[in-house]
């Protein structure tokens, strides 16, 4: 079975369109972005903030393109200012996302660091996604297979998992299935596509 299984995508939900693509898609796979009281542009990670939204999909050349070809202001129809490195912002934003996910499902006892303990939890099946940080060693990290029917997440960084872990580097990490396992699962989709990686972006291969 290759790494990452089958990713279950969510139907529930209202659906928004691209600015820069045209496509139409959940929202749990765009990027809503707002205006701020400076008339600046302003990623909505969390999707909460006052105002009216616009949305991009989470694709890293999509959203360079929105810069590019001025479809803030379009479709806000006022004059918008983009802060310099929106695109970078939004990635960072996506990883402290992803990496506090985590950390809460650490807290609450369903995730794991470290070789043993990940290849322990893979044994009893009770791993559902396996982490594995971008910069570990390839031969390291071959000796972990993905949970059958479970997840893959294979571009953040060492220090990202350290940070969710509260140590200073993690390489293996795995989470259990539960209420935090299918939002990390989106948000680090959402980051996929905005990462550049390696070899191109990060994929959530399945």
């Amino acid at each position: 079975m290759s790494r990452g299984g089958v990713v279950k995508e969510r139907s529930d939900g209202p659906d928004r369109k691209c600015i820069a693509t045209g496509e139409v898609q959940p929202k749990f796979g765009l990027i809503r972005f707002v205006l701020g009281p400076d008339g600046q542009v302003v990623p909505d990670i969390l999707g909460k903030l006052p105002g009216r939204g616009v949305y991009v999909s989470a694709d890293r050349a999509a959203l360079d393109k929105a810069v590019a070809k001025k479809l803030f202001a379009r479709s806000l129809k006022t004059q918008v200012q983009i802060p310099e490195g929106l695109t970078d912002e939004v990635e960072r934003q996506l990883a402290r996302r992803v990496v506090d996910l985590i950390s809460l499902a650490r807290k609450s006892g369903a995730a794991v660091a470290g070789y043993e303990k990940v290849k322990d939890w893979l044994s009893k099946e009770e791993a559902l996604i396996l982490l594995q940080a971008v910069d570990g060693s390839g031969r390291g990290k071959s000796k972990l297979s993905t949970p059958h029917f479970g997840h893959y997440i294979g571009w953040l960084t060492a220090d990202e998992l350290g940070l969710a872990f509260g140590r200073e580097t993690v390489i293996h990490a795995a989470l259990a299935s539960g209420g935090l396992a299918q939002r990390v699962v989106e948000e680090a989709q959402r980051l996929r596509g905005v990462r550049k990686t390696e070899g191109g972006k990060g994929r959530l291969e399945g």
